[in-house]
Formats: structure tokens, sequence, C-alpha cells
């Protein structure tokens, strides 16, 4: 391991492990990176499913950010009470999630809130929801561009659906919104061609609606792989995420954006077992764990290969073993930095080396009061 670097901490010792730390300084680069690419805060609505924080979001703030996009209730509760302007839940509510929707535009008059819907059924409830509550519900209607996993494929029922949307009274229809998260191409070249060919039929929708006088004012694209694609496009906001904190896989597939890891896993070896073989205090509860090994790339280590993984421990086998006693304390990014930050209740902030304080997962659970 090199001494001095970046994401080492001069003393360790009063610290737990396994913990995650954060570099407010390296978001904060990432930050500028995300607005240089898209020329203007204007076209930015960033993802805060990563981090989940108070801090990360007001950092944002400072910058002139006032527009995000989340995941859950409890997500777009945290931007409500960093008084976030305007805040999308990018995903259907159904059930009870519609009830709590609603809430929050009832306890965060401040905010303007937003959601999507890919269906008549979710439309008709929302709709006799803020009929209701005397209300209009601001809603996007959620494309199907190629993913497979929301949305509806961008054809006539699609523009029937949006027109519906248009002509309720309850209703106030803002756009489209298109995730194209199957694309994870790692040449660029190949990126934007398949990514332009997925958006060709989104704007192809917006033509047709544009036929029946419906004027479609916004389109809501992307995420990270193609967040710099999307930015370049007139109309449409981008949304990328993980590019805050970024992690290990992302660098490895994209190393044509310019982002920095902001978020390091301080790990210890827990034993010596065999031969070459070291294992890690870092199991499934630690560190995203739904995809193939490697879940993390160990820094100084990076030769090492990791064999095995249990609820609470990450086997290695090194032939530089020897190099490491039980207790040292090493460093590790995450392949995957999403749900990693979910399996913690607070992050370590460090500076130049320094532990400077922590910052709570705000929005980790599924509820935080709504």
């Amino acid at each position: 391991m090199k001494s001095n670097s970046w994401y080492e901490i001069a003393d360790t010792s009063s610290i737990n492990s396994p913990s995650l730390l954060v570099y407010p300084e390296r978001i904060e680069e990432n930050i500028r990176a995300m607005i240089t690419i898209s020329g203007s805060v204007s076209n930015l609505r960033p993802h805060i499913k990563t981090h989940k924080m108070k801090e990360v979001v007001q950092m944002q703030q400072r910058h002139g950010i006032q527009k995000f996009k989340c995941a859950t209730i409890a997500e777009a509760e945290l931007l409500g009470e960093c008084e976030a302007e305007d805040i999308l839940l990018a995903m259907q509510p159904v059930a009870n999630n519609i009830n709590r929707f609603f809430q929050l535009m009832r306890t965060f008059p401040k905010s303007r809130f937003s959601t999507l819907v890919d269906n008549e059924f979710t439309l008709s409830e929302i709709a006799a929801k803020a009929f209701k509550n005397n209300t209009i519900a601001t809603l996007y209607l959620d494309i199907n561009s190629g993913m497979n996993r929301t949305g509806c494929f961008p054809n006539e029922n699609a523009a029937a659906l949006y027109i519906a949307m248009e002509n309720n009274p309850n209703i106030q229809a803002m756009g489209f919104h298109s995730y194209d998260g199957h694309l994870h191409h790692s040449a660029i070249n190949e990126r934007t061609t398949l990514c332009d060919a997925a958006f060709e039929s989104v704007i192809n929708l917006k033509n047709v609606i544009k036929k029946q006088g419906i004027i479609v004012p916004n389109i809501i694209a992307g995420g990270s792989p193609t967040f710099a694609i999307h930015a370049k496009r007139s109309g449409v906001e981008a949304s990328p995420g993980t590019t805050l904190l970024w992690d290990a896989r992302y660098a490895k597939l994209f190393p044509e954006m310019p982002f920095i890891p902001a978020a390091v896993l301080l790990i210890r070896v827990l034993s010596k077992p065999a031969e070459n073989i070291l294992c890690f205090d870092l199991g499934h509860k630690s560190v995203a764990a739904e995809m193939t090994f490697p879940r993390v790339n160990i820094l100084g280590l990076e030769d090492a290969e990791q064999i095995s993984q249990s609820e609470e421990h990450l086997v290695v086998q090194t032939t530089r073993a020897d190099e490491y006693e039980v207790g040292d304390t090493c460093y590790a990014i995450p392949v995957h930095i999403c749900p990693t930050v979910a399996k913690y209740e607070e992050v370590i902030t460090v500076s130049d080396g320094r532990v400077t304080g922590s910052w709570k997962v705000a929005a980790r659970n599924q509820t935080i009061n709504i």
C-alpha cells in the first residue's frame, strides 16, 4: 500500500471496521464535473439513490442544483426536508405509496413533487386521489426504452395515455421519463449509437402527440452511463446518480468519464487461515453482493483474487499474504456503490487524511416519518 494516498487516514485506531468513508472535497469535484458536462444546472436532475444523504443534497444545492430525482418516498421526504424546489419520485407509486405521495405534497408545500405512471389504472388511481384532495398531481409518462423493467412502449397506446393525462383536470402532464439503464457498453461510440437509437423512439412519440395539438414540455432521460450523451440534447434533463460517489465498476467500464471515487470502505484483516489466504471483515452485510466477484477493488492489493464471501467475511487469495498481519487496515472501493451505502447508518467524512465527522444515511430505510 502506498503511504499518504488520498484515501488513507493518519490514525485509524478508533474507527470501527468495516466503515464507509466519504471524501467531501472529491464529491465537490464530481458535482463540478456534472455541471460542466450538463452545461447548466437547468439541464441537470441528479438522482439521490446513490448517497441518500442530506449533506450531499445540500452540497449540490450550493452549486445551484434544485431539481432532483429519487426512488423512494423516504428519499423524497429527505429532499423535502432540504426544501429542494423540484422533486421527481421516479418509481411509479402503487397502493399506500400513492397516499404517501400526496402526504409529501401536504407536508412540504415549498417543494414541487411529481411522479411517474405507465398505465391507465395507476393514472386513474392518482387522479381520483387528487380529486379527493382537491389538488393537482404532476405526472411524467414513464417510457420503456428497452430495459423492460418499467414504463410503456412508445407507441399509440403511450400516446393515448399521455393525452388522457393532459385532458384530466386533476393531472398536470409534465412530459416523459426515459431510463436506459440497460446500456452499459464500455465503448463510448457504441454506447452513443445505442442510446441515440433508443431515444429516437421517445422523440417520435413526442412528435405524434404534438400532431394532436399537445406539447410535451420536458423529457428526463438516462442515468450515469448515458449522462454525457443526453446532456448534449436540447430540452432534456439528464439524471446521473452514481457520478456523485463513483465506484470501481463504472470507473473500469467508462474510462472517458471524468468522475473520481469519493467513497471507500475501511476494512481489516480478520484472519490468515491458510497459506496465501487473507480473510477481511467485509461480508454480504457490508458491501453490495448481488454481482459476481470482485465485490471491491482492494487498494494496494489489486492482484488478489476474491474467492469467497459470507455474511461477515471476504476471503482473498494472494501471494502477498505474508505482507499483512491480522488487524491490518486496508481500503477498498466498492464495485457497486449505491446498495453499499444503504448498508450503513452513517458514513465517516475524511479530509486531508483526518476524520472530520460523520453524515447520517438518512434515507436508507423505506420510511423516515411519512
